[in-house]
């Protein structure tokens, strides 16, 4: 939640092209979708989804403190008095302002998309990034149709640093959810064959990823895998795209960030790189390889950023694993104790 009012409750109704009824508050602290979560002070918006309805939640929100709830006109014209932002959609007016507050910052955004790993290096560049200024990003992977708008329309206007996270199940995804985020720089972290179901081929899979660099502001940057055998293929589409800067990582001797060793231990590893014709070595709070290499991608960016690179390669040395992402407990028993791996993200 915001120390400091998020948006005045007027102007999220205009932002969202919709009228207020009732007596809202003056002001909102925060955007919820979730009454389960949802603060007093903040704003509940009434999402419809595939399973269940928001608007049925609304009066468990306004009894929860809600400043006002965003509903949409066919629920308003039998609705019960309340707190009420009335919009034609409420996701449409989600996207709304979602759009409004990207134009109101000047902080430098980064996207983050790639078939493995979003998560995870969405969550260490948000940390690097917080040690140089005021950093916004979605507590979980909100990276879909609703995840972005939400996280957008949650922006602080004087944040510094803004870090998206853009995922797609199908083709056409990631382009509208670009052009809404407007990222600075775009990171790709890896291409697999993943929702190859929906997509048919792994090539396809490396278009509806480049994507991304639709929505790359003038002057932009991107960051690929070299080591991928598609980084020929993505850099084509970001210089397509308009993007002249492209940064790579990876083994590649070519690569502009280079992994030169890592040394994997339990708990921890120690990696060793070239980040643009400057060696560093730092460590990371989480073993294993993958996690290196998504370590690169993260010095690429927060480097094009603006970062301080050795307070960003000391930083993430306290990074750990993301809940159901590999995180690691060790849990004790009468006759001993064990480690148990978290891998139950996708379970």
């Amino acid at each position: 939640m915001s120390q400091q009012p998020l948006w005045t409750t007027e102007a999220l109704a205009r932002a969202m092209g919709g009228r207020l009824v009732g007596a809202p508050a003056a002001t909102v602290t925060d955007l919820s979708i979730d009454t389960r979560t949802l603060a007093a002070g903040e704003a509940y918006v009434a999402i419809k989804g595939h399973a269940h309805d928001g608007h049925a939640f609304v009066q468990a929100a306004l009894d929860k403190g809600a400043a006002v709830a965003v509903v949409s006109q066919e629920w308003a014209q039998a609705a019960p008095p309340g707190a009420y932002l009335v919009v034609a959609d409420p996701l449409k007016a989600l996207e709304k302002a979602g759009t409004v507050a990207r134009s109101r910052t000047a902080a430098k955004i980064l996207a983050v998309t790639g078939s493995i790993g979003k998560t995870s290096t969405k969550e260490a560049l948000a940390h690097v990034l917080s040690r140089e200024g005021r950093t916004h990003a979605p507590p979980k992977s909100f990276n879909n149709h609703i995840g972005v708008p939400l996280t957008l329309s949650r922006m602080p206007a004087g944040s510094q640093f803004g870090v998206f996270e853009i995922g797609m199940n199908h083709a056409g995804e990631i382009t509208p959810l670009t052009r809404m985020v407007k990222p600075d720089i775009a990171v790709i972290t890896n291409i697999e064959a993943v929702h190859i179901e929906n997509l048919g081929t792994i090539e396809a899979i490396a278009d509806a990823k480049a994507e991304i660099f639709a929505g790359v502001e003038h002057g932009g940057a991107a960051v690929l895998p070299r080591d991928s055998r598609h980084f020929e293929r993505l850099a084509r589409a970001a210089r397509a795209a308009g993007i002249e800067t492209i940064v790579s990582f990876g083994e590649h001797e070519e690569a502009d960030v280079r992994l030169l060793r890592v040394v994997l231990a339990a708990d921890c590893s120690t990696v060793y790189a070239r980040v643009m014709e400057t060696d560093v070595t730092y460590k990371l709070g989480s073993p294993g390889r993958h996690l290196a290499m998504n370590s690169l991608a993260v010095l690429a960016a927060a480097k094009l950023a603006g970062a301080d690179l050795a307070v960003a390669a000391l930083t993430l040395g306290e990074t750990r694993a993301v809940a159901g992402r590999g995180e690691r407990t060790q849990r004790r028993l009468a006759s001993g104790s064990f480690t148990l791996l978290d891998e139950s993200y996708n379970a």
